[in-house]
């Protein structure tokens, strides 16, 4: 009986079970996702952004919410440069969509994570101008 060779035809999408990109990088939320404080969740990951975020603090094993303070970037001073195609300054602190935030935990007040934003496009982008914290539960 002769082996007949098959031949590998080229361009045809093959799907990726492991090692892609996951859902929560691309934006999308979990069902699994948690907001608030935690409360006794077991916390798997956290994913640091604009707001407080629910975590278990590495220096103390403190569980609860960060404590966020922001400051300037670059991006924010290449929007406050165009304040007549804009009409706003980005510099104002009530105005923090394009500053960095760092999280401390709120017991021990060491630094826990930053959330650096780089990309003064998001200007043109309302909807993600803050962007919500959350953990996911194990």
């Amino acid at each position: 009986m002769e082996k007949k060779e098959e031949k590998v035809v080229v361009g045809v999408p093959v799907p990726v079970y492991y090692g892609g990109e996951n859902e929560y990088q691309r934006g999308i939320i979990p069902p699994n996702a948690v907001f608030g404080d935690p409360k006794g969740i077991p916390i798997q990951q956290t994913i640091y952004r604009d707001t407080p975020a629910p975590f278990n603090c590495p220096y103390c094993a403190h569980t609860a919410l960060t404590t966020v303070r922001s400051k300037p970037s670059l991006a924010a001073f290449v929007g406050c440069l165009m304040p007549m195609m804009l009409g706003v300054c980005f510099l104002c602190p009530s105005m923090d969509c394009l500053w960095h935030k760092y999280h401390y935990c709120p017991k021990c007040q060491e630094k826990v994570a930053d959330f650096e934003k780089s990309d003064p496009c998001v200007v043109m982008d309302p909807p993600h101008w803050t962007q919500e914290s959350f953990a996911l539960s194990g």
